[in-house]
Parts: structure tokens; sequence; C-alpha cells
């Protein structure tokens, strides 16, 4: 079935940008799109009478023009402090719990078993399903537990593109490091990566996209401008995110904000080399 995933070097790397300006491209293109996240730590949610998922895939599917379900956010987790998660699995409460519990006890089974069903669905319903990882997949420590990352990407057999926020620093270092970390068996997934928030001379940046291909054998497939875009964001360390009413209003300049930050990834990646690997 046909999918791609975005994965980062870090949280905060552009993910979750990119996947909503990915879904709204290829649904201007006029495929059928869905987002989807296995499992995503935030307690800004999207919550109607039925379910409760994740504000982020929410507002990817606005940008894929396709129904709000539970099935592109699985497993949400609420975090309350000292390790302690509200856990909600397709939408509804399911259970409080440690993170021991969670990754020793859920993770690997019942959760991966879920949010795989979740994510066979939507391949079966869409043309393209565009897939949102976590944090970044070569985290050590936790690969064992990981259900976001290359264990999905495995399971829907996609592409991975790997995108890396430069306004930081280190982004080359940290592309390199996260290949070398990340087990051979995942290697080939990762098809190609998106240098992300780049302020400056594209010119100078460039001849160092030669140096990373020779050393990992994957081409940088665009690089995107530092731009802000009022979209809500996903709370996170470095990010306080607002709540969001869910009005018409609100809704109508979201989707102009999906439709500017559309048309600057357009421009700044390479869409068809991307189209035809979806394919």
């Amino acid at each position: 079935m046909k999918s791609l995933m975005i994965q980062g070097t870090s949280s905060g790397a552009g993910k979750t940008t990119l996947v909503t300006a990915l879904c709204r491209i290829f649904s201007k293109k006029g495929y059928k799109v869905a987002p989807f996240k296995s499992q995503n730590m935030s307690n800004y949610s999207y919550k109607t009478k039925e379910f409760e998922i994740s504000r982020a895939q929410a507002i990817q599917a606005v940008a894929a023009r396709t129904e709000i379900t539970p099935d592109i956010n699985p497993i949400l987790l609420k975090p309350l402090g000292n390790y302690q998660s509200l856990v909600f699995l397709h939408g509804k409460f399911y259970k409080k719990m440690h993170a021991t519990e969670y990754y020793q006890k859920f993770a690997l089974t019942k959760g991966l078993v879920e949010a795989t069903h979740s994510l066979k669905k939507l391949q079966r319903l869409s043309d393209f399903v565009i897939i949102e990882g976590a944090g970044s997949p070569s985290e050590i420590n936790l690969e064992k537990y990981d259900i976001a990352n290359m264990r999905i990407a495995e399971k829907a057999n996609s592409p991975v593109l790997l995108v890396t926020d430069i306004d930081r620093g280190g982004s080359f270092a940290s592309i390199i490091g996260t290949m070398m970390l990340l087990d051979k068996k995942y290697w080939h997934f990762v098809k190609g990566f998106v240098i992300n928030k780049f302020r400056g001379d594209l010119d100078i940046l460039k001849p160092a996209f030669q140096k990373l291909k020779k050393k990992t054998g994957r081409p940088v497939l665009g690089t995107i401008p530092m731009v802000k875009f009022a979209l809500p964001e996903e709370d996170s360390l470095g990010v306080k995110a607002k709540h969001m009413v869910w009005n018409k209003k609100n809704l109508k300049k979201i989707n102009s904000e999906i439709d500017k930050l559309s048309k600057l990834v357009e421009k700044s990646l390479n869409i068809k080399e991307i189209e035809r690997m979806i394919r």
C-alpha cells in the first residue's frame, strides 16, 4: 500500500508541519490522503462526544481534506507528570499508566497491534497515508519499545524522509548521527533528507549536500526556509501551545495557513521525486 513517513532527528524538527503540508499538497493533486501517527504525547487534543485524539493529527486531517477519525491517532498519551500518563486507545480512555508499565506491558503488545490495525485500515481506504514519526528513531535508550518510528515504517513498507531543524545548529551531525545509530536493518527505508528552518544563502549550504550524500548514500530532497505560520503548535519542551476553539472562523484561518504552508513546501522540496517514491 502507498505511504510516506516523515521522521526527525529530534523533537521539534518539523515533522508535524511537514506532514501537514504534504497532506494538502497531495490532496490538491487529487489523491485521497490520510495522516497517521501511531502514538502522540500531548495535552492538546481534538475532542468530540465520541472520541479524543491529538490536535495535530486533526489539523493534518483538515489539511488532507479527510474525515477526522480515531484511526489517524490510535494512541494518545496525556502526560500527568511523575512518569504517569492517561492512555487513550482509538479515541477512548483506556488506562492510567506509569511509563514503565506502558513500555514493558503495553507498547509492543496491544499498543503495536492496535496501531497497526488502524494503519492498515487507512491504507485500504486511501491512496496515500502520510505518516508522522515521534522524536527520533535513534533514541537508543527507547528503541526497544519504540512503536512510533521504524517499526511503523516496516509495517507500512513505507519510504522515510528524515527532517532536521538547521536553525538549532548541528543538523548535518544530527543526520549522520541518526543514521549511524539506526539499526542497519532499517537503513533501506530512509530515502532522503529535508533541511528545515533555513535562513541564509542556499548556495553556501549546497556543498554540504554532496558530503552528506557521500557519507550516507542519500540525497537532500529540499530545504525549507524559516517562515512562521499561524498554525496551532503542539506542546513540547520548547513551545507552550495555545488552546484552540474548533469553530468555522478558526478552521477558515487554519485552512488559509495550510495553503500558504503547502505552497512554500511545494516550492522547496522535490515533490515529483517524493511522489515517485510513494508510487
